[in-house]
């Protein structure tokens, strides 16, 4: 990828790499350590010596060596400890100067380090020194690998959604221009729409709209797609991060003081209250909180209305009311199990408080669990706050959806549900920064890696 991203620069400087390495090749130092050798003169007093014992030799055994034959066998003998000890200064030479065999990585490598080669290649390498930039510490890289993935996940989501439409009975040119439509109507419709082109033009036409925030028009209405979910989306996103802090606020205390008095009548009423909350349907929440505070008390507006931030309380509540009971249980689970741990024994054993052991070492522990609950369930919230919004005439994404989805209204959905997996996909790289900041474990392999 670095190699691509830079390929002008690395073209130029791999052609300087070529003409430098001719001079300083293996090669080339093995010559000269075999000059430097040859011109301290030890070849000859090795072939001497060599020479003398073969004489002593041939006259304590009585061998019948000719001089010539002694020569001849002194020079091999010195022919053969001379590549020795060439071989052996050479691998000195490399282990105390710590040299290695350069590489076009490692001479790529010393460049970098050079204040006027980054200057000369800033413009030409741009693309490749972003990436090295994003690469260059453990928690970036991280980052970076988590948007990919989030990128590949949206891809998915987008083609899974497309072929669903794609392959479902629903004829839209038939839902829209009605049963009375003739052959050519819904012809001239499906060409307009591109309906006619076949699965991977239709595909890639879709997958294109999505990566240029041009969705095209919806078949219904002819509306711009990106322009309604513009309008839409906020609205959702607003009620379900409000429902989201909600939660937190209410059920981690909540959690807390019920995991730090177990099995008392506090506890208890707590887990009654958040098993109350499961259990009851949204819709059925929903129809409630009219009845009583908008049409018998007249306290809030019955439906929802921009501007009016009143309007916002029950749809904020009735959403938030099964996050809140889901993070309350697992919040007081959590700390439980977290509580009897060793390493909690230990730390009382050594005397500290109660609260110190809690909120130093306790709590933060049982955030971990907690937190992949909060963004599982946002997303739902996201996804199923069609219910929500229905009962209370929010014009927001989850109905925009619910009404598209019978036609099928492909640009419309295609464009609602990948901006709200975006939008997951986003949540849950947050997620994963704050496990890095929370759990140690993570910290750790992401330094390793």
């Amino acid at each position: 990828m670095l190699v691509l991203a830079g390929l002008p620069v690395h073209l130029v400087t791999y052609f300087i790499y070529l003409m430098r390495k001719k001079d300083q090749t293996h090669d080339s130092l093995l010559t000269n350590i075999r000059s430097e050798l040859s011109g301290k003169q030890l070849a000859d007093q090795w072939q001497s010596d060599y020479a003398d014992q073969l004489i002593r030799k041939r006259s304590f055994f009585q061998e019948n060596i000719s001089d010539k034959e002694i020569q001849n066998i002194a020079e091999k003998l010195t022919e053969e400890r001379l590549e020795k000890e060439i071989a052996r200064r050479t691998d000195d030479h490399f282990i105390q100067n710590e040299i290695q065999k350069e590489t076009y990585s490692i001479y790529f490598q010393s460049l970098l380090e050079r204040r006027s080669f980054f200057l000369l290649t800033l413009l030409p390498g741009i693309l490749m020194y972003t990436i090295l930039l994003l690469t260059s510490t453990p928690f970036l890289t991280y980052i970076v690998e988590r948007l990919v993935q989030s990128v590949l996940v949206i891809i998915g989501v987008a083609v899974l959604v497309f072929t669903i439409l794609y392959i479902s009975p629903f004829d839209p040119a038939s839902n829209i221009l009605g049963e009375s439509a003739t052959r050519e109507q819904i012809s001239a419709f499906n060409h307009i729409h591109g309906l006619d082109l076949s699965y991977w033009q239709q595909l890639w036409n879709a997958l294109k709209g999505i990566a240029t925030f041009d969705l095209g028009s919806s078949f219904a209405g002819n509306e711009d797609v990106a322009a309604s979910i513009a309008n839409k989306f906020p609205v959702t996103l607003t009620i379900a991060l409000f429902s989201v802090i909600m939660a937190i606020v209410i059920a981690i205390p909540v959690g807390i003081l019920s995991a730090t008095r177990p099995n008392s009548f506090l506890d208890y009423s707590f887990m009654f209250i958040a098993l109350i909350g499961l259990s009851i349907p949204n819709f059925w929440q929903g129809l409630l909180f009219i009845l009583n505070f908008s049409i018998k008390l007249n306290w809030l507006p019955a439906t929802y209305s921009p501007g009016n931030y009143l309007s916002m309380i029950m749809p904020v509540v009735v959403l938030g009311t099964a996050l809140t009971a889901s993070i309350a249980r697992m919040m007081r689970s959590s700390l439980l199990e977290i509580i009897h741990e060793d390493y909690i024994i230990t730390a009382r054993a050594k005397g500290l408080s109660k609260s110190q052991m809690l909120w130093k070492h306790a709590v933060g522990n049982a955030m971990i669990p907690v937190i992949t609950v909060i963004g599982l369930l946002f997303g739902g919230m996201l996804g199923g706050a069609a219910v929500t919004e229905k009962v209370f005439n929010i014009r927001g994404i989850g109905s925009y959806i619910v009404d598209k989805q019978f036609i099928p209204d492909i640009p419309a959905i295609m464009g609602g549900v990948v901006y709200i997996a975006i939008t997951i996909s986003l949540v849950n790289l947050l997620i994963d920064i704050l496990y890095a900041f929370l759990d140690p474990r993570i910290r750790s392999k992401i330094n390793q890696s």
